[in-house]
């Protein structure tokens, strides 16, 4: 019997290293197929929970926040752009223009979950992920808000679920309050950088590191699961 994980990504959709985290994660997962089973489950953290809908420019705010330069932030955003094309994600080469709030983006991911329950919803698990690589996409690879509903709402379609539910969220205050828990909850875990990736509530990756050491960090504990069935 093969091993079967929980795995707990902890992000925001506005998190460059995120994207590429998740992209090793599955190039990982791709490199141990037949070997483990594993179920991906996105969970909430904004990286900028006060800014106003209009957004900020990249720039200014980068600078503000860690004193980078110009050119400490294009020579990031080549490097950022390179770690994307080795895990098959698409960054656009100038970058991006605005930082946008993201909280209405975690409140459709939290929906898209509970839509992918086999006791409640009415989707499919993995349109949760799809709807995740749909607003890394929207964000990272065209330079569109993920603050805007329209493109909120083109994501929800593009992952198969309902618009006109989707819609009816946005519309509402609806799962704000599901949301703001559970980014309380990884806070009250010392989770305070993301990507940060648990493996069945024990283990933690964190950054967007590449696929080996994700593919070396499962295979072990792969094995640990074996053995100890084994010696039941």
């Amino acid at each position: 019997m093969k091993p079967v994980f929980r795995i707990d990504f902890v992000s925001d959709v506005s998190c460059p290293w995120c994207a590429i985290g998740l992209g090793s994660l599955e190039a990982a997962l791709g490199r141990l197929q037949g070997e483990l089973d594993a179920s991906i489950h996105f969970q909430p953290f904004e990286l900028n929970p006060q800014m106003g809908p209009e957004g900020q420019d990249i720039g200014e705010h980068i600078a503000q926040k860690y004193g980078s330069s110009p050119q400490q932030q294009a020579a990031t955003r080549e490097m950022i752009r390179q770690r994307g094309a080795e895990v098959g994600f698409e960054f656009r080469p100038e970058g991006r223009g605005r930082i946008y709030n993201t909280f209405d983006a975690h409140r459709l991911l939290h929906w898209a979950h509970e839509e992918g329950r086999p006791d409640r919803g009415h989707g499919e698990p993995g349109q949760q992920r799809l709807l995740k690589k749909a607003l890394f996409a929207a964000y990272f690879t065209e330079g569109r808000s993920p603050a805007s509903r329209e493109v909120l709402l083109e994501a929800v379609q593009a992952a198969g679920l309902d618009v006109d539910r989707a819609r009816e969220v946005l519309a509402s205050g609806e799962f704000a309050d599901e949301v703001r828990e559970r980014e309380s909850f990884w806070r009250e875990r010392d989770i305070h950088a993301v990507p940060a990736i648990v493996l069945d509530d024990t283990h933690l990756v964190s950054g967007g590191q590449p696929p080996e050491v994700f593919e070396r960090v499962l295979r072990k504990l792969a094995d640990r699961k074996r053995e100890a069935a084994a010696g039941a």
